[in-house]
């Protein structure tokens, strides 16, 4: 019995422990997602560390999470397919998250696309109609990150 309490006991803390994701994290601070998006211009193509409380994550692959801020703001950490796998039940937990913030501007009908997969990802509905104009994308093209409880 007490062999039992105990491997429920180490389940517990493994169940609490951190999970580490791609490359190791270099950056020494974190930036606040929100002075990332209130002068993207100025990290565009570097490397940067974020942290937030994972808002979504993509549950066809696993290759994107989006992160939100202590003031709200959201920022999407996307992988190429493979490369990193987000833990598809990571919703709510907090993470923390490097790679280089990347700007993209997309015409209306890239926009289109970008929204329709990943409508075709979260398994909602859309309407293209919705979508009215182009858009500028910003987000980090992720090499590492640490998710925890």
């Amino acid at each position: 019995m007490k062999l039992l309490f105990a491997i429920l006991a180490a389940a517990s803390f493994l169940g609490a422990a951190e999970i580490k994701l791609g490359k190791p994290l270099s950056v020494k601070e974190p930036v606040g997602i929100a002075t990332l998006l209130a002068h993207p211009d100025d990290y565009a193509g570097k490397t940067v560390q974020v942290r937030g409380k994972i808002a979504e994550v993509c549950q066809m692959m696993g290759c994107w999470m989006d992160l939100v801020g202590d003031g709200g703001q959201k920022i999407r950490i996307k992988v190429n397919d493979g490369e990193i796998v987000f833990p598809k039940d990571a919703s709510g937990k907090t993470a923390v998250a490097e790679g280089r913030f990347t700007k993209t501007v997309l015409t209306r009908e890239q926009a289109v696309a970008q929204a329709q997969e990943e409508a075709k990802e979260m398994g909602r509905k859309f309407n293209p109609a919705s979508v009215k104009s182009g858009m500028t994308l910003y987000q980090i093209q992720g090499t590492g990150a640490v998710v925890t409880e």
